[in-house]
């Protein structure tokens, strides 16, 4: 009997949100952050802020405490987030339902898998001691790319990586932001929000959660391209 389902030929995974359950912690970190600059972490700049690079996050919070440009220390300042982030996960980092079993039904179809975040590599090696370094025949990072999410370079680059077009993938994202850098790369993606609603494109297929994800789940995503 021949399986004739067609399976993407790589599997690109976010990780903040998708795997790992850190968006409330990194929330945590930026929101001390805003107040110590003497911004209100408002919901709506919450949101705004994230699934983005440091750069990004940090910019949109120097904006709202309308921090000049020559008081933004960027370097210094993402050192200090990322300081208090990794004390955070050092104890409350948690997976998203069904993440590892998802991971482990994917590695057991043979599809080779990259995990792509927007996070610094300083902080991803540290939480990929959590995800399985092995797990993964590549990792990008949001500064090792020309620009982060939303852009699509990261997912580019992801892609270039398992030398395959970026059609050929799939990717699995929970933010705006994320999904708005699969669909510009043209990458398929599923996306499970994981904080805030993530607008419709014609690439996303979307889930509540990881949980009961099947290989007949990534197949269809395809056959609907």
């Amino acid at each position: 009997m021949t399986d004739d389902r067609v399976l993407p030929r790589a599997v690109l995974w976010d990780m903040d949100g998708t795997l790992l359950d850190t968006e409330p912690l990194w929330g945590r970190a930026m929101e001390e952050f805003a107040r110590g600059i003497g911004a209100e972490m408002t919901p709506e700049l919450r949101n705004a802020t994230m699934g983005n690079s440091s750069v990004d996050a940090l910019t949109k919070v120097y904006d709202a405490a309308r921090v000049p440009e020559s008081g933004r220390d960027f370097e210094a300042d993402e050192d200090a987030m990322v300081a208090r982030v990794l004390g955070l996960f050092a104890t409350d980092l948690r997976w998203r339902p069904g993440a590892l079993s998802a991971l482990d039904l994917v590695a057991g179809a043979e599809i080779p898998m990259v995990l792509v975040t927007n996070t610094v590599r300083k902080v991803t090696d540290v939480m990929l001691e959590t995800l399985g370094r092995d797990r993964f025949v590549a990792t990008v990072c949001g500064d090792e790319v020309e620009a982060g999410k939303p852009e699509p370079h990261i997912y580019c680059r992801a892609a270039e990586l398992v030398g395959f077009c970026a059609s050929e993938c799939l990717a699995f994202e929970d933010s705006p932001v994320g999904a708005a850098a699969t669909h510009a790369a043209g990458v398929p993606a599923i996306v499970i929000p994981s904080a805030i609603p993530v607008p419709p494109k014609p690439t996303y297929t979307y889930r509540e959660t990881l949980e009961g994800l099947t290989l007949d789940d990534l197949a269809e995503v395809f056959a609907a391209r």
